[in-house]
């Protein structure tokens, strides 16, 4: 027999409105790769509250620490940085060309205002493309890297350089955080500020519950992902966890021009993913679906053919290898200033990981056998 409306179990929120103000906050600024510090700052001071102690290190890989003379040391980690362009070639008429910073996708830049990073402070631009009444009768010609261009509005390669602007100045998008049908949150670098976010409130939900852990709790916001786990190899040898939980976002599968035979079957709204792949230990996956279960949290499941694509491969294979586990959060358009994650799912992802702390002791041994 179907339950009736009124007995069916209502979804609590997690997210407050104090942290979804930090989390607007946050979105919106920006956190390039190689660039996080302003963004990483934020972040701290936003987690400050809730830890005993933290660490930042030569590249900006920030953590925060709970019970740190502890010998046992977990993780619970996401990335900081974003995808962003590079200046790389001024035109003498005040022009400029780019270089991917990260997956940057050269297909929507076109009419998307930026901004310019430069030692005299932020300097707006536009991604101009040619009118359509000037490509009339003519092959038309998509975005690519060889000819999307920037206009700062000089004519100049002098007026431009006046400007601050030089070769290595890095340019972010403009696009700003919403909310979308009071369902979805929307914003550019959602991938995977939305990650740094969650690990926070974890961190928040355990100091407001009063939780003792009998362990060291190092939550991590890693830089330089996007261009090869960088952040975390480097974090993972500092800290020499004994396990770690790493969160990232993940395709949703439902839009158009996406094959799901490929892709797996995934969708915004139906939970957090848990992920199959070698660099996933088995016994510490099976705690996070037991975990899942016993929690009644729905979950998805998905499966990486020979890694994962997040630093969980960094972490797993660090210090002689370290048991590590992936809870992805569902996003639509990744990599683009319109990444979509539905509400609900971040306060499951939040509550997967409290919930799997909770149900790990210091000395937990996940090996399959000894």
């Amino acid at each position: 027999m179907a339950k009736k409306k009124s007995e069916e179990k209502k979804h609590v929120p997690i997210v407050n409105k104090k942290s979804l103000e930090f989390f607007e906050k946050y979105i919106n600024n920006a956190s390039p790769t190689g660039f996080e510090w302003k963004g990483q700052e934020m972040w701290l001071d936003y987690l400050k509250p809730y830890i005993d102690t933290h660490y930042v290190d030569n590249y900006g890989s920030a953590v925060g620490i709970i019970n740190p003379k502890a010998k046992y040391r977990v993780v619970i980690e996401a990335h900081a940085d974003e995808i962003s362009w590079f200046v790389n070639y001024i035109t003498s008429d005040g022009l400029i060309y780019v270089i991917r910073n990260g997956g940057s996708d050269h297909q929507i830049a076109p009419s998307k205002r930026v901004n310019i990073h430069t030692d005299k402070g932020m300097v707006t631009g536009v991604f101009g493309w040619p009118a359509i009444h000037t490509r009339s009768g003519e092959k038309e010609e998509a975005p690519t890297l060889k000819n999307i261009f920037l206009d700062c509005g000089c004519t100049s390669k002098d007026e431009v350089e006046k400007l601050g602007i030089h070769v290595g100045c890095v340019i972010t998008y403009q696009d700003e955080f919403m909310v979308l049908n009071d369902r979805y949150y929307v914003g550019r670098a959602l991938d995977n500020r939305a990650g740094g976010f969650m690990i926070a409130e974890v961190a928040r939900l355990l100091k407001e519950n009063k939780v003792k852990l009998d362990f060291g709790l190092y939550i991590v916001n890693a830089v330089q992902e996007e261009i090869g786990l960088r952040g975390a190899e480097m974090i993972a040898g500092y800290i020499e966890p004994d396990v770690a939980i790493i969160t990232d976002v993940t395709h949703d599968t439902t839009t158009p021009m996406i094959n799901k035979n490929t892709q797996g079957d995934l969708a915004c709204g139906k939970g957090p993913v848990v992920s199959y792949a070698p660099a996933v230990q088995t016994n510490l996956n099976k705690l996070l679906i037991e975990t899942a279960e016993k929690a009644k949290i729905p979950f998805q499941r998905q499966a990486s053919s020979r890694s994962t694509g997040t630093d969980t491969d960094a972490f797993a294979y660090s210090n002689n290898g370290v048991p590590s586990a992936l809870i992805s959060l569902p996003l639509r358009y990744m990599h683009t200033t319109v990444e979509m994650i539905h509400k609900e799912d971040v306060d499951n992802v939040i509550r997967l990981i409290y919930e799997t702390l909770l149900n790990i002791k210091a000395g937990h041994d996940f090996r399959y056998f000894k």
